[in-house]
């Protein structure tokens, strides 16, 4: 009888970055030189908060020779400023996209369509006759708590979860810590 291998290997943290940085849309900005982002320190503008955090590592992976900046200034609750992305074209000019309220798979979209050329409209072409988004929307992982256990009944249907039973055991704050 042969043994068993003690390890089997798996896919390693690095290669399930490179993975999320590598895929679908590559984001390839041949006509932008620059990339200038402003936003709030904190508490505001998310849907550039979430550029930054998932999208713009893709964009600095894919395009290397690309100067970013991201700019967080402090916000005061009584001020009213939008964020801001401004772009220096390969032509010379600059384009500043008002980033105000947008999702950050918006943001991405509206940014290749003025830097990704024929590849993204090609890939746009290419979805839109598919039927499907230009850009997927990233989807929020769901964390179950440790003290709770699924019912074994599921509701049918398209967007039905399965409801939550609490473990009659524990009370307080021990029903949602290990």
């Amino acid at each position: 009888m042969a043994r068993r291998p003690k390890f089997i290997p798996t896919a390693s943290r690095l290669s399930k970055v490179l993975e999320e940085l590598r895929r679908a849309p590559r984001p390839y900005l041949n006509n932008v030189t620059s990339l200038k982002l402003t936003m709030a320190f904190r508490n505001d503008h998310f849907g550039a908060r979430h550029f930054v955090k998932e999208e713009l590592p893709r964009i600095q992976y894919t395009n290397p020779a690309m100067q970013i900046d991201v700019v967080k200034k402090p916000k005061a609750k009584n001020e009213l400023w939008k964020p801001e992305m401004v772009l220096q074209l390969r032509d010379g000019t600059t384009q500043t996209l008002d980033l105000e309220g947008k999702w950050s798979s918006a943001i991405l979209e509206e940014l290749m369509d003025i830097g990704g050329g024929s590849a993204w409209a090609r890939w746009k072409r290419e979805r839109l006759a598919a039927g499907l988004p230009v850009v997927e929307v990233p989807q929020a992982k769901k964390v179950e708590p440790k003290a709770a256990k699924w019912s074994g009944e599921q509701k049918k249907g398209k967007n039905a979860e399965p409801e939550l039973v609490l473990d009659p055991t524990k009370t307080g704050a021990a029903a949602v810590l290990p």
